[in-house]
C-alpha cells in the first residue's frame, strides 16, 4: 500500500500521512485534497525523509480525495521552502502557504465572461450611458473593471448590456501572455555596461549558480545593463524574475521593459486581483510566463524554469519582511539562485554593507559601473547649516534653498524636496492644556493628513476625523499642528512659489500602479515644477528636467534606535541626490542639517561613499554586528501588559550562558503597544560562529506560555521597535 506524507498550511498539527487510493499517482511536491476531520484540506506531498514523523499504522490512514491539476513542486523549490524555514525559525508551513498563493490556479482551467461594445446604440441615450461609450471604446473587461475604467456604477453597464450595446465575450481565465522579444530593440551600451552585459550573458548561457553585485551610479544604466541578460534568458526560453521593492516603481519599470522587449512582463504583487493572480499563478507554474516582475513574495512563487533572477534596489529594507515569516528577500533570491543553480543579480548604487562583505570576499563577484550614461555628470552636493541658516519661524525650508527653488522654475527646471515624513505634521496637540493626540491601540503619535482630513496611525492604520474642540479640556479652535510633514512643507513651497505645480509623493498618493502611472507622465511631460515626497521618490525614476534635489531633514533618520542608522541615511539620501542632473542639466543637492560634520554627512557632501563604508565597516567589526557577527531578536506580545511581561521575563531567565553568544533584554521595545499587544523584546548578539537558530529553537522549545502571549524570532533584524 502506498503512503503519502503532507506538508499542511496549519504548522500546530505537523506532518499527516495519508493512503494513496488506487489508480493514484503521487510524487513528492504534487499538490492534493485530504481529509482532516468533517473537512478536506490542501497539503503538498513530501519526503518522509526530509520531513520525519511519528509512523502511523497503515490500518489508520485514511485516503487521499484528488490530485488538483497543477504541477508538483520542484525539488528546488522544497528545498527552498525547508531551508526558509529553518533560517527564519519559521515552520514550513507558514513558508509553505507563501507558495500556493492562489486558490483559484489550483482548480484547472476555467473561463469567464468579459464584455465589448458592439457598436450599436442604446434606444435612450444618458449623459453616463454616453460617457461610458466614449471611455470604453477598445477595452474589453469584466464589467466591474469596465465601471471602474469608466467611472460609473455597474448598473449602467448592466443596461447597455440590456440594450445590446455591451456583448459578452467568454474568455480563457489562462489566455496566453504577449511574447517577450529579445531583440526588439537592442540598446546602445557603454563600454562599461558592455563590460558587464557580457558577464551576465555568460553566466546566464552557463546554466550555473554566479552571484553578482552590480554597483553602479545612479544613472549609469543598471537596468539597461541587466536587460541583457533578461534577453539572453528570454532567448534560451527560460524564466526570469525581477524583484521590485515597491509596487509605486513597477510603472517606470514596465514602460522601459516594454520599450526594449516589446511587451509588458507578467506582474505580481499585493494589488492584483484574484483573476490576475490565478492567470498569472498558472503561466508561471506551467512556464509560459516569460519574465515576471513583483514585490518579494514573488520569489516563493512555483517556476517551471527559472534561469535568472534580478533583485533591483537590494539595498531596499523593504525586501525584508516585518511579520509572519520574517525572511529578507535579497538573501532568499540568493539561495534560490543556488538551490536552481542559475545567476542572481543583486543591483544597487549603495549596496547594502553586507553585500559588500560578500563581494570582498569573492563570495559575490562585483562588477562596478562607475560613471553616468551618455555623459550626464553627477550633480554637485552641498550642505546647509540649519544652526546658521536658520528657516523663519514655522518655516522649514532654509534661506539657500529657497534661492535654489525660485531660481528652478524661473528657468522651467524641475525640483524635488526630500522628507521622508508623510502627512501634515507628526503631532497634534492643544494649545490650552497641551493635550497630544495619541493612537489607543499603538505608543504612537497620530499623524494629520490635511488633504484627506484625517488624523491617523501609521503603525495600525487607525483613522479619526480630527474633532472641533480638545477631548481633554473642551476648548475649540485651539489644535496646533507641530512640526512638518510632506504635506506642509508643500503648503510652504505654495506659499513661496504660488506659480509652482506641486506633486504630494507619498504611499498615500501613489497607492495604486494607476496614480503612480498618472504621477509619471505629468512628471515627464512638465506638468509638475516641484515634487515633495518621502522614500518612494528616492530611486527608480528618471526625470531629465530634474535638476535640484533638496533634503528637507537629513538627520531625521539618524534619531532613534535604529542600529543601522547611518547606513539607511547614507543610501536614502545618496539615493535621492541621484535623482537630479540625471539629462543633459547639470545637477545640484542641498542638504540641510544640524549637523554637518557628523561622519555620514560628511561623507554625503564630500562624495566619498569609500570612505564612509570603511568607518561603517570598523565602527560594526568592533561592535561585532552584521556583517562582522549576527543578529536576532525575540519579540514577547500579548494584550495583557502583565501577562507579555511575565513571559518574556522567563524566557530572560532561561537565557542560555554561551560565551560566542550575548543575549540583551527583555525590554519593553520602543514601540511598546502594537496593534493593541504589549511588547516587549529581546536582542541576541553573536559571532558568526555561532549557528543562532538552533540555540533559539532549543531555548525557546522548551518554554510553554498562556495562549495569549505570542513569541517571534526575527533573524538578521532591520526593525528595532
Amino acid at each position: 500500500m502506498q503512503r503519502a506524507r503532507l506538508l499542511i498550511f496549519n504548522a500546530a498539527l505537523g506532518p499527516l500521512d495519508y493512503r494513496v487510493p488506487d489508480g493514484m499517482e503521487v510524487q513528492a511536491g504534487s499538490v492534493v485534497v485530504a481529509p482532516l476531520g468533517p473537512r478536506q484540506i490542501i497539503g503538498i506531498v513530501w519526503d518522509p525523509e526530509r520531513m520525519p514523523s511519528e509512523t502511523v499504522p497503515d490500518a489508520k490512514l485514511r485516503p487521499l480525495i484528488g490530485l488538483l491539476p497543477v504541477p508538483p513542486l520542484k525539488p528546488e523549490l522544497m528545498r527552498l521552502i525547508e531551508w526558509t524555514a529553518d533560517y527564519y525559525c519559521a515552520s514550513m508551513a507558514a513558508v509553505a502557504r507563501m507558495v500556493i498563493t492562489s486558490g483559484g490556479a489550483l482548480k484547472g482551467p476555467a473561463t469567464m465572461t468579459e464584455y465589448r461594445l458592439t457598436g450599436g446604440m442604446p434606444e435612450r441615450m444618458t449623459p453616463q450611458r454616453q460617457a461610458a461609450m466614449e471611455a470604453l471604446e477598445g477595452e474589453q473587461a469584466t464589467i466591474r473593471e469596465l465601471a471602474g475604467i469608466a467611472g460609473v456604477s455597474e448598473g449602467v453597464l448592466r443596461g447597455l448590456v440590456n440594450q445590446g450595446v455591451l456583448e459578452p465575450v467568454e474568455v480563457d481565465c489562462d489566455r496566453p501572455y504577449p511574447r517577450a522579444r529579445a531583440d526588439f530593440d537592442e540598446p546602445r551600451l557603454s563600454d562599461d555596461q558592455r563590460e558587464a552585459a557580457d558577464r551576465f550573458v555568460a553566466a546566464v548561457k552557463a546554466h550555473d549558480f554566479a552571484p553578482f553585485l552590480l554597483d553602479g551610479v545612479t544613472g549609469s544604466g543598471k537596468t539597461e545593463t541587466y536587460f541583457e541578460a533578461i534577453a539572453a534568458a528570454i532567448e534560451e526560453d527560460r524564466q526570469v524574475l525581477v524583484l521590485l521593492p515597491e509596487i509605486a516603481l513597477t510603472e517606470a519599470f514596465l514602460k522601459r521593459f516594454e520599450d526594449r522587449f516589446g511587451t509588458a512582463p507578467v506582474l505580481w504583487h499585493s494589488s492584483l486581483k484574484s483573476t490576475e493572480r490565478r492567470r498569472a499563478w498558472r503561466a508561471i507554474s506551467s512556464g509560459e510566463a516569460q519574465v515576471v516582475v513583483g514585490a518579494r513574495s514573488a520569489l516563493f512563487l512555483p517556476y517551471a524554469n527559472l534561469g535568472l533572477i534580478v533583485v533591483d534596489e537590494a539595498h531596499e529594507v523593504s525586501f525584508k519582511q516585518d511579520d509572519g515569516v520574517r525572511y529578507n528577500a535579497r538573501d532568499v533570491a540568493v539561495m534560490r539562485a543556488h538551490f536552481e543553480r542559475i545567476p542572481v543579480i543583486l543591483a544597487s548604487a549603495t549596496p547594502a554593507l553586507e553585500s559588500l562583505a560578500m563581494a570582498d570576499q569573492g563570495i559575490y563577484e562585483k562588477l562596478v559601473l562607475p560613471s553616468r550614461f551618455g555623459g550626464a555628470q553627477l550633480p554637485t552636493i552641498e550642505t546647509v547649516d540649519l544652526t546658521k541658516e536658520k528657516p523663519p519661524s514655522q518655516h522649514w525650508l532654509a534661506p539657500p534653498l529657497v534661492e535654489a527653488l525660485k531660481d528652478r522654475l524661473e528657468r522651467g527646471e524641475q525640483s524635488l524636496l526630500f522628507l521622508n515624513r508623510r502627512g501634515y505634521a507628526p503631532l497634534t496637540l492643544c494649545r490650552h492644556c497641551g493635550y497630544r493626540f495619541k493612537c489607543p491601540h499603538c505608543s504612537a503619535w497620530l499623524v494629520e493628513h490635511r488633504l484627506s482630513q484625517r488624523l491617523a496611525c501609521h503603525h495600525c492604520g487607525l483613522e479619526t476625523s480630527p474633532p472641533d474642540t480638545c477631548p481633554e479640556c473642551g476648548e475649540s479652535d485651539c489644535l496646533v499642528a507641530c512640526g512638518p510633514g510632506v504635506e506642509r512643507i508643500a503648503d510652504e513651497v505654495a506659499e513661496i512659489l504660488p506659480d509652482a505645480r506641486v506633486a504630494v509623493v507619498t504611499s498615500d498618493t501613489l497607492n495604486s500602479p494607476e496614480k503612480a502611472a498618472e504621477f509619471i507622465a505629468q512628471a515627464e511631460g512638465g506638468a509638475i515644477d516641484v515634487i515633495v515626497g518621502t522614500q518612494l521618490v528616492t530611486k527608480g525614476f528618471h526625470f531629465p528636467e530634474l535638476t535640484l534635489v533638496g533634503v528637507v531633514d537629513a538627520d531625521l533618520g539618524l534619531e532613534g534606535g535604529d542600529l543601522r542608522a547611518a547606513e539607511r541615511t547614507y543610501q536614502q539620501v545618496a539615493q535621492v541626490a541621484g535623482r537630479a542632473g540625471r539629462g543633459s542639466k547639470p545637477g545640484e543637492v542641498l542638504i540641510q542639517t544640524r549637523h554637518p560634520e557628523a561622519a555620514v554627512i560628511a561623507a554625503l557632501a564630500a562624495g566619498d561613499r569609500d570612505a564612509f563604508y570603511e568607518a561603517e565597516t570598523e565602527a560594526r567589526r568592533h561592535a561585532g554586528a552584521p556583517p562582522f557577527g549576527r543578529w536576532a531578536a525575540i519579540i514577547v506580545s500579548s494584550e495583557d501588559d502583565a501577562e507579555a511581561r511575565e513571559a518574556a521575563n522567563r524566557i530572560g531567565a532561561t537565557r542560555p550562558m554561551l560565551d560566542d553568544v550575548q543575549i540583551l533584554g527583555p525590554a519593553p521595545a520602543p514601540m511598546a503597544l502594537l496593534r493593541g499587544r504589549y511588547r516587549y523584546r529581546l536582542l541576541i548578539n553573536a559571532r558568526r560562529s555561532a549557528n543562532v537558530q538552533d540555540v533559539i529553537r532549543q531555548w525557546l522549545g522548551a518554554l510553554n506560555h498562556p495562549p495569549g502571549v505570542r513569541v517571534g524570532v526575527d533573524i538578521d533584524p532591520y526593525s528595532f521597535v
